[in-house]
């Protein structure tokens, strides 16, 4: 091996951090647990070189980013193709030597690491020795991908997916197309939309699909999935019939289905796209959720999984709801967080403090049209965001200064900042019926068996995923049985009589207590009074010597104490989502408010400089005076000499487009929520009822359990 080839290894090597992410990943992926995937490439690569060279040939190794979709060669300016291998070369055997010496000091390294953070709350426990777990295979808490190649180093390509011109194409018949021209060019939008597909397939390489010809694009089939909030979702299947992948010696397997995520036009607010990969490259290696399998700039491709989207209904049967339980703690447990993560501490505090800003504008801004609705001022356009008077249900600095009281108070009683740090876990933070999949197993499937049958529910979307208490992932499940996003008419609606009741929530956190999963002995807590799957458990004569009544009374009484020490947790985490119920209804207030559409704020007007100044005018007038509207009449007659012939039509239909209605109300749901929020604050003391307006008074809802 050349020197020059040797120092590109070590930039290459040096280019990956500890958790075999590149240096553009953040602060907190910058852990010891994370070096598996860049430790083992660099091993198997070894001990290929050392094969080859047995067998008398020599190639040029190549390493690839995450973060780039193209291979890199290691040797500068010269190609990978293959090389003889000279005899007598001891310098490349030497090169050899020394990075097994490099590797083999980096792995005793690695058995020095210490633990992440220090030890929490007893239900909630983090491991030992991160290295131990390191240097022997993995024993993952969720096996939704298990046994399938989960590697991290995801393909990521620079490019972008529009879908804005397809959203109205369902599909229609050739002669529609081409007789209607709004349906031509509505099908000619959607062919494109599937040639840039095929495109980023071939660039990422994904398996299969790079050999499928880009003029096969119109071929495939791309269906929009329902469901989703914040991204648009399709389910991207191949043709049904190629005969280009026929071979001499048989039929190539045709490229798999893919699930294709496009983010919304307004998560640049809300999501920090480069920490949601970072979690699901950690997620990727404990086998937890579909696997990543490439990335682009607004999106990403996923594995597709043969399951069914659970329903609103799902979560109340009880056996579905103890199984959401059980998956909830093999997450929670699962997953250690990172010593940046820790520090930073609860992420419904980073989410506020990171949104409040934008908030702050939009809301204001929406106050402010409800004011001048009341003062007769509002123009037409505007009146879709007035039509349910204040969204919060009273004007921003009062809504914000109350969720700044609550959020002290919740401090006080949670132990201060340190308190509730040492109940964080990796928590997924959006448990709708949406986000959870049920697969759909055959045969002599080990899932249908049923002490795995629980193992059946994927979680998907982590797009909310971070630190949080168990107490809010708690709050944020049973808030959520409160909503139908797929009634007709009211999806928005917060129904709080569908709230859990008492029973249903101690039904769930018993099972989420006692659950532990066998596969994370050394990860879970060993609950004394976890559920008893040995016989000899039931049997007392089996432990207790005949004629002995003593030990029976001492066994009786270890049994008491066991089951008032789970009855303890379980009140103490009932209490705890009690009491971050708030907190995570606020987060979800800030969040519609950041999702809705409010063009007005962030785009150019489109409106000629005559109308500007007829604005402007307006505003120094009454608006029914008889001058104004003579003079109005005039500049929108000038105005519409300089527009150039059709253009009339062309804006008329863009004002249509920029005023349509979202597919989902945001501002209503957010109206729902806040008024969730204030029937929290009622009960806790934070804000007395005669301080609130009274039309916000008789719409509050108030859940008192």
């Amino acid at each position: 091996m050349h020197s020059g080839s040797t120092a590109s290894i070590s930039n290459n090597l040096s280019y990956f951090q500890l958790d075999g992410s590149s240096q553009r990943d953040s602060p907190g992926d910058l852990r010891a647990p994370d070096t598996r995937s860049l430790f083992e490439l660099v091993s198997q690569w070894l001990e290929e070189e050392k094969s080859k060279r047995s067998k008398g040939r020599f190639h040029r190794p190549q390493f690839r980013s995450h973060s780039h979709n193209k291979s890199t060669e290691v040797a500068r300016g010269e190609s990978a193709e293959t090389l003889p291998h000279e005899d007598g070369a001891p310098d490349e055997d030497i090169a050899l030597e020394k990075l097994e010496r490099i590797l083999s000091g980096f792995s005793s390294t690695l058995q020095r690491t210490p633990k992440l953070r220090p030890q929490g709350s007893p239900v909630l426990t983090r491991k030992g020795s991160l290295a131990q777990k390191l240097m022997k295979p993995s024993t993952a808490t969720s096996s939704d991908t298990e046994g399938k190649d989960s590697s991290v180093l995801v393909p990521n390509v620079e490019a972008s997916l529009d879908n804005s011109k397809t959203l109205a194409y369902s599909g229609g018949s050739s002669e529609d197309e081409t007789t209607d021209p709004a349906k031509r060019r509505d099908a000619d939008a959607w062919v494109t939309f599937k040639q840039e597909i095929l495109r980023i397939t071939h660039t990422l390489k994904l398996r299969g699909w790079r050999k499928l010809p880009l003029e096969r694009a119109s071929d495939i089939d791309v269906a929009r999935l329902s469901g989703a909030l914040t991204n648009a979702v399709y389910v991207v299947k191949p043709p049904k019939h190629l005969p280009e992948l026929q071979t001499g010696t048989g039929s190539t397997k045709p490229p798999v289905q893919l699930l294709l995520r496009i983010y919304g036009p307004q998560v640049e607010h809300l999501i920090d796209r480069e920490n949601e990969l970072a979690i699901l490259r950690r997620l990727a290696r404990k086998h937890i959720g579909p696997r990543l399998l490439g990335s682009f700039s607004n999106g990403r491709f996923e594995e597709f999984l043969h399951a069914r989207t659970l329903t609103a209904e799902d979560l109340r049967i009880p056996d579905t709801s103890k199984q959401i339980a059980k998956r909830m703690r093999e997450l929670h447990d699962g997953i250690d967080l990172l010593e940046a993560e820790y520090e930073t501490g609860p992420s419904v505090f980073v989410n506020w403090d990171k949104w409040v800003d934008r908030v702050e504008k939009v809301i204001t801004w929406l106050d402010q049209q409800v004011h001048a609705k009341e003062a007769g001022r509002l123009p037409p356009p505007r009146e879709r965001y007035v039509k349910r008077g204040l969204i919060c249900g009273v004007e921003w600095p009062v809504f914000r200064k109350a969720v700044e009281k609550y959020r002290q108070q919740l401090l006080r009683e949670s132990g201060g900042e340190e308190g509730v740090k040492n109940r964080l876990v990796f928590a997924h933070n959006d448990t709708q019926y949406g986000n959870l999949m049920r697969l759909t197993p055959s045969g002599e499937s080990p899932l249908l068996h049923p002490a795995n049958e629980h193992r059946q529910l994927v979680v998907i979307d982590f797009e909310y995923a971070n630190p949080n208490t168990a107490g809010l992932e708690f709050a944020n499940h049973f808030t959520e049985w409160c909503y139908n996003y797929h009634h007709p008419q009211r999806g928005y609606a917060c129904n709080t009589n569908a709230y859990p009741t008492p029973e249903e929530q101690y039904r769930f956190v018993r099972a989420y207590v006692m659950h532990r999963a066998e596969s994370s002995a050394s990860g879970t807590p060993k609950m004394d009074g976890r559920e008893k799957t040995n016989i000899p458990d039931f049997m007392l004569d089996a432990r207790t010597p005949q004629g002995t009544t003593s030990n029976l009374t001492d066994y009786e009484s270890e049994e008491k104490a066991r089951e008032q020490a789970i009855e303890s947790q379980i009140q103490k985490l009932l209490h705890e989502t009690r009491l971050w119920r708030l907190a995570n209804t606020a987060q979800w207030v800030a969040w519609g408010i950041v999702q809705a559409k409010v063009p007005e704020l962030d785009e150019p007007s489109k409106k000629s400089v005559a109308a500007q100044l007829v604005d402007k005018v307006k505003g120094a007038f009454h608006p029914h005076s008889d001058a104004l509207d003579e003079e109005e009449k005039q500049l929108q007659e000038d105005a519409k000499h300089d527009r150039p012939e059709g253009r009339e039509q062309e804006e008329a239909h863009e004002e249509g487009e920029e005023h349509e209605e979202e597919d989902f109300d945001y501002l209503a749901y957010t109206q729902e929520r806040a008024m969730f929020f204030w029937g929290d604050c009622l009960q806790m003391g934070i804000i007395k009822e005669d301080e609130l307006p009274e039309g916000t008074r008789k719409m509050v809802k108030v859940v008192k359990y």
